[in-house]
């Protein structure tokens, strides 16, 4: 496939269906291989590759989708920091052309992201069961 993450949207059965949340503009799904629980990436619905691709109300939609996946993880997993950002290019390390934001909650006494990009893959929670606590709380969100 040319792009996974335009496949995670048009749903393409060929992969794994981690998608959270999306709306027009936006879409929310969990990294395959997370740093930690509840590391979610925010991409465009549009194929862009970097951020100065994006319209000025994408900029936006952006803005507002990153305080809604930041609200949720508050209320499922209480972390006590984030990291947000973007890998643009090869050189940076990026392995998916779609531009997308990672959304990384940070946690007292956790692995460090060195030891866990050293070459192994520590899984420290499951993509679905992150998926099945998280996909309600998308849903209920604007229920409060």
């Amino acid at each position: 496939m040319d792009c996974i993450l335009c496949a995670v949207l048009n749903g393409d059965p060929a992969v794994q269906n981690l998608l959270l949340w999306r709306d027009h503009d936006f879409a929310v799904s969990l990294n395959l291989y997370p740093y930690n629980p509840g590391h979610l990436m925010i991409f465009p619905a549009r194929h862009i590759e970097d951020v100065r691709q994006m319209t000025t109300a994408e900029v936006q939609g952006e803005a507002l989708t990153r305080s809604l996946v930041m609200k949720v993880l508050d209320e499922v997993y209480e972390p006590q920091g984030y990291n947000l950002g973007y890998n643009i290019g090869s050189a940076s390390g990026a392995s998916i052309a779609h531009l997308h934001m990672h959304v990384v909650p940070r946690y007292q006494n956790e692995l460090g992201v060195i030891d866990i990009l050293s070459g192994n893959k520590i899984i420290i929670e499951d993509p679905v069961v992150t998926r099945q606590k998280l996909i309600d709380a998308f849903a209920n969100i604007g229920k409060t």
